[in-house]
């Protein structure tokens, strides 16, 4: 994996007793990435025929511009694609009959579309689906970032405002780490490992799955699982949404941006302990980014960069049962980097 590296900067020479008896990241993120393999191949067999169905473009440019699609194959970025290179690269969502979808979200029937980019008059949608995927990506960076004899037990990622300051990932650590506190290098190793994800240009692939198969995916986090059961039970369907992005498969009720090449500048800022929960010490993990089309000075960055390290508190039902005190923490001594 690429982010093996991050484990000289991160993880002290303790020994797991209970490494033996779990799955490591690499294969619990193999196991989650193979499920979703196999139920996207599924649910693409039910379709035994390719059949059309016309897509008209509403908005302020091209309006009436009409497509004639595939069901279940075409989704709005394909449309974008035929439209125009311009709105391939910064079309961030679509409006599906006036309902937000993601870019790879495919299309089941005839409607109406309608392209959202960070420059439209009201971003709020767009800015919510940026956030969100940049906590997926400091997530995705977090389960891979330690030695495999340490667990790392993902919670989730609070639904926060952008105004709040910072995007957030909730995650347990090893026991052994209980104390520790990263450091500034530490945060740096860390973002630097998802500068190499932005690099690859990966994909957010959106997935809707029964239940059953959420549970599976998850079935070594009970956190998840929980998670998996909740949303399923407030689900019109009754169906969980995961996505994909390269190896990493996670639970989120998006939409997400289509890509990982849509972040440009990135910070991982802090990681604040929440104390102990129903899933034990709770770190709060926070990041910074702005997408491609609108960059900060450095100046800029530096104040709002300030303002992403103090904690963002959120008071989210799962999580009720923890305290967002933040107690007195360490960082590692730099013999032990």
């Amino acid at each position: 994996m690429v982010f093996r590296f991050v484990t000289r900067v991160l993880s002290c020479r303790f020994a797991s007793s209970s490494s033996a008896s779990r799955l490591s990241s690499v294969e619990l993120q193999r196991l989650r990435n193979d499920l979703f393999t196999r139920e996207k191949a599924r649910q693409q067999s039910l379709t035994p025929r390719i059949e059309k169905i016309e897509v008209k473009l509403v908005g302020k440019t091209h309006p009436g511009t009409l497509f004639v699609m595939n069901k279940g194959l075409s989704t709005p970025y394909s449309c974008a694609r035929h439209l125009s290179e311009w709105h391939s690269k910064n079309s961030v969502l679509a409006l599906v009959n006036g309902e937000v979808w993601d870019m790879h979200c495919l299309l089941t029937q005839s409607c109406e579309i309608q392209f959202l980019t960070f420059k439209d008059e009201d971003p709020e949608e767009v800015n919510k689906a940026y956030w969100r995927s940049c906590a997926m990506l400091m997530g995705q960076v977090l389960e891979s970032a330690f030695k495999e004899e340490f667990s790392v037990e993902l919670l989730q990622s609070p639904e926060v405002p952008v105004l709040s300051g910072a995007f957030c990932y909730d995650v347990v650590l090893d026991s052994h780490l209980d104390s520790w506190n990263p450091s500034k290098e530490n945060l740096r190793a860390l973002t630097r490992a998802v500068h190499s994800l932005l690099h690859q240009d990966l994909p957010f692939e959106p997935l809707e799955v029964q239940p059953k198969v959420a549970l599976e995916m998850f079935q070594h986090s009970k956190c998840k699982q929980a998670q998996v059961e909740e949303k399923a039970a407030h689900s019109p369907q009754g169906t969980v949404r995961v996505y994909r992005c390269g190896d990493f498969v996670d639970l989120s009720d998006g939409p997400h941006i289509p890509r990982t090449g849509f972040c440009s500048q990135f910070e991982i800022t802090a990681a604040h302990s929440l104390g102990p929960g129903p899933w034990g010490q709770v770190r709060r993990f926070q990041g910074l980014s702005l997408p491609r089309q609108l960059q900060a000075f450095h100046a800029i960055w530096e104040r709002i960069r300030k303002r992403a390290e103090r904690l963002v508190e959120v008071r989210a039902p799962s999580q009720a049962a923890v305290s967002t005190s933040v107690p007195a923490e360490r960082s590692l001594p730099e013999s032990q980097l």
